[in-house]
């Protein structure tokens, strides 16, 4: 008998590793062409950066610098502030705060910036900020759909307003959301984001994409390999640096609404204060040490769950800066932690950041675990674009 509220639940709890390897099945099983969307990684930078061009973004360099940022969402929405903090860094000279309920903290006024985000124009976060900014006389901007909510909210209060065309749900349009966000906080003198460092981002994450194409076999497709390595373990997954940490995060976000696992994220600084007691649990060194030594550490052992652990490494771009953790204890801190999971026979991923600049570095480590979480989730027989429990919560909340 099906039980109440499970409408709309299908899918199988053991990963089908074959589909993943046929192209037609995998297209098939993707109707909503969440892939095809991860793909536009790439293109949402180029087309995010030319219509904040076209915003009046220059009302912002004129004024005062600002005595705090705060940018106001959920969700995804959310993160793009959580990314700007990171891009600016440990210099930048005033605070860059993400806030995830309606409305603005009680200390907002007139000195403060705003930057409501909202991909469909309407989260009540968002329009909630938006409102409480002009009714404090503080500076906003608006990044969402066009001929939204949120636009009118903008246009009353005479603020400028990006565009981002709705094409795809928000957790697959976080760089459509995110350069908007970056190039406003550039307008402000708090981040130093060029076009170079734009292009260079769009073409990491089109190179990324390629690579994680779906006609490319598992044996030479990152995203496949992780995936098949995740199926049917809990992953941990842990940032070596803020940057990093970040990235982890958004893995987190990603595996649980596509691809519905459950996952622990944060920073291996942390993790070494506590959670890294996990690698000795259950799940970790007590379930490993009862494995046959002679067993392929890859075979399934039915319905037991493992914990599988992936370490996301930045490497540094400011090694010097003062202000920064140093670099080698970062690299000592993922070194041990990795050592860690070896002696206790708990399998390890390393995902390493490329590029030359933040942005890009930070690309580079958001663009296979996308894939991945949609991969995991196709394995499994589950659409990664429909999920009935985030509708249903919808509509209970609305009741």
């Amino acid at each position: 008998m099906e039980m109440d509220g499970t409408a709309g639940v299908s899918g199988h709890r053991h990963a089908d590793e074959a589909l993943l390897d046929d192209p037609a099945r995998l297209a098939e099983s993707d109707p909503g062409g969440m892939l095809r969307f991860t793909a536009s990684a790439g293109a949402q930078v180029r087309e995010s950066a030319a219509l904040a061009a076209e915003a009046n973004l220059s009302v912002l360099t004129d004024d005062l610098r600002a005595r705090a940022v705060v940018v106001a969402g959920i969700g995804t929405a959310a993160r793009t502030g959580d990314v700007l903090a990171t891009v600016a860094g440990p210099r930048c000279p005033v605070p860059v705060i993400s806030h995830r309920s309606a409305g603005v903290p009680g200390w907002v006024g007139a000195a403060d910036v705003v930057i409501a985000v909202s991909a469909s124009g309407r989260s009540p976060e968002a329009l909630g900020a938006a409102e409480a900014a002009h009714r404090r006389g503080a500076r906003l901007v608006a990044v969402g759909a066009p001929d939204s909510q949120l636009q009118s909210v903008a246009e009353r209060a005479r603020a400028p307003f990006i565009p981002v065309p709705r094409r795809a749900p928000a957790r697959a349009s976080l760089w459509a959301l995110t350069v908007p966000v970056l190039l406003a906080a550039r307008s402000l003198g708090l981040v130093k984001v060029n076009e170079a460092d734009l292009a260079e981002t769009a073409a990491r994450l089109d190179a990324e994409a390629d690579r994680c194409r779906p006609t490319a076999e598992s044996f030479v497709n990152p995203a496949k390999s992780l995936a098949l390595g995740l199926a049917g373990s809990v992953p941990i997954v842990w940032g070596s640096s803020p940057l990093a940490t970040v990235a982890a995060r958004r893995f987190g976000d990603t595996l649980s609404a596509n691809a519905r696992y459950p996952v622990v994220t944060g920073a291996l600084g942390e993790a070494g204060r506590g959670r890294v007691g996990l690698l000795d649990g259950v799940f970790g060194g007590l379930f490993e040490s009862g494995r046959d030594i002679f067993a392929d550490p890859d075979e399934s052992d039915g319905d037991a769950t493992r914990l599988r652990l992936v370490i996301l490494r930045d490497g540094g771009l400011n090694a010097d800066d003062d202000t920064d953790e140093p670099l080698a204890v970062e690299e000592r801190r993922a070194d041990a932690v990795q050592t860690l999971a070896e002696r206790r026979g708990v399998r390890c991923d390393v995902v390493t950041a490329e590029g030359g600049s933040a942005l890009e570095r930070l690309a580079s480590l958001m663009a296979v675990p996308d894939f991945t979480s949609i991969y995991l989730a196709l394995a499994h027989g589950l659409d990664p674009m429909a999920v009935p429990a985030i509708t249903e919560m919808k509509e209970l909340s609305n009741q």
